[in-house]
């Protein structure tokens, strides 16, 4: 009985979990040949006459893939609680990065403890990159979208990326989030002075060493920008848990604006 139970309640609950994530739209962007699968989210009271912000979201090497689904594993449900759709109504954009693949241009090691991660040398963009540029310039070219409130959140690998596409587009982005990843130091000046930047890590973090965002956020200060930085002392890896309970993040982040 008491396994009829728990299966009754596991059930239930990944019912409940696949429903709300349903609330973000599959979609697929094709270019040039090319899919990038994606998944949006709309303001809950959607009106087509108003203008929204739009928040590009880049999520970590883990939930790479064809599914269009892993990619909601962090962050989606964040956005979907009422209290947070009320206050801060926006579009959603959750992109997947296939397999094998990356958001940034950087030269990963893993033979050794943790990832060794080299952002030496500026290098093409990758193809997910180039397909999540043109993704977020076809939302943001919409009538609808608040081209002065363009944000970018990523984690991990999705960290590396939104220092990368913040790089790549130094006067896009009204604001950016960088979760335990990480950048090239020497493009700092670039956008140091453009676009303001909520830096997140965990002190613990034996993937992502937290020298990373340590090096960026004093490359951003030695070049004229005025970055935040958390270190949360008791986190490894998965700071964004911290983070995403920050209680000044999207009230600091969706306050921002060209």
């Amino acid at each position: 009985m008491k396994i009829i139970t728990t299966l009754l309640f596991v059930f239930c609950f990944v019912t409940v979990f696949s429903q709300n994530l349903d609330q973000y739209e599959k979609k697929v962007f094709v270019r040039d040949g090319d899919t990038l699968n994606y998944r949006a989210l709309y303001p809950a009271d959607f009106d087509p006459e108003a203008r929204y912000p739009v928040l590009l979201f880049l999520h970590g090497a883990g939930e790479r893939g064809d599914d269009n689904q892993k990619q909601l594993i962090h962050g989606a449900r964040m956005f979907l609680k009422s209290p947070v759709r009320e206050a801060f109504p926006a579009i959603l954009l959750f992109p997947q990065c296939p397999a094998g693949d990356y958001w940034a241009s950087v030269k990963v090691d893993r033979s050794g403890p943790g990832v060794s991660l080299d952002f030496s040398e500026e290098m093409p963009p990758t193809r997910p990159m180039q397909l999540v540029e043109q993704l977020l310039d076809s939302v943001a070219s919409r009538s609808f979208s608040d081209k002065n409130r363009l944000y970018v959140m990523g984690l991990s690998m999705g960290g590396m990326g939104t220092f990368e596409i913040v790089a790549r587009n130094p006067d896009l982005f009204a604001a950016a989030v960088p979760i335990c990843g990480g950048g090239n130091p020497l493009l700092a000046e670039r956008y140091a002075k453009s676009t303001p930047f909520w830096i997140f890590h965990g002190a613990l973090d034996d993937v992502v060493k937290p020298q990373h965002s340590v090096t960026m956020t004093l490359a951003l200060q030695e070049a004229g920008g005025a970055p935040a930085l958390t270190i949360f002392p008791y986190a490894n890896h998965n700071s964004w848990d911290p983070a995403f309970n920050h209680p000044e993040l999207l009230t600091w982040l969706f306050a921002q604006h060209k």
